[in-house]
């Protein structure tokens, strides 16, 4: 590694740092000491779904509608998810998220925000503005 690379190394491992720092904090105030990886991915889906049924998110996430069952129970336990019935046909149940599921769901992009700010917050304008065209040409 050229010593270009490893100063490069070390300021994106900073950045990482900043990232993990941000999660974390993000991570703490909705209680997530109790969550696991997977139960975050579901609670993704959920959002970006929006109207998911059991069904449904078996398909998404290619599990069996007992396994969905399992998960969701949980979800509901530690106050993630709710059930909701549709008003128009009482066999379907909707898969919803509480504030505190929304939270956790959104959790990464709430710490990729706080990390930014604490960036922009670093700058100056031009400093911001090279960063912004700097970063665009990385593909």
């Amino acid at each position: 590694m050229t010593e270009r690379e490893e100063h490069l190394f070390e300021v994106l491992d900073n950045l990482v740092r900043i990232r993990n720092e941000c999660s974390c904090s993000i991570f703490s105030e909705c209680g997530l000491s109790d969550m696991t990886v997977k139960q975050i991915a579901y609670l993704k889906v959920i959002d970006a779904e929006g109207d998911v049924t059991f069904s449904r998110l078996a398909e998404i996430t290619k599990n069996s509608k007992p396994t969905i069952t399992e998960m969701i129970n949980k979800c509901v336990r530690m106050e993630c998810v709710y059930r909701e019935h549709c008003p128009d046909d009482g066999r379907i149940t909707y898969i919803r998220l509480t504030e505190r599921g929304k939270a956790i769901a959104q959790a990464e992009q709430a710490s990729l925000r706080r990390m930014i700010e604490r960036m922009m917050n670093s700058l100056d304008e031009r400093e911001q503005e090279l960063l912004v065209e700097i970063l665009e040409k990385v593909r």
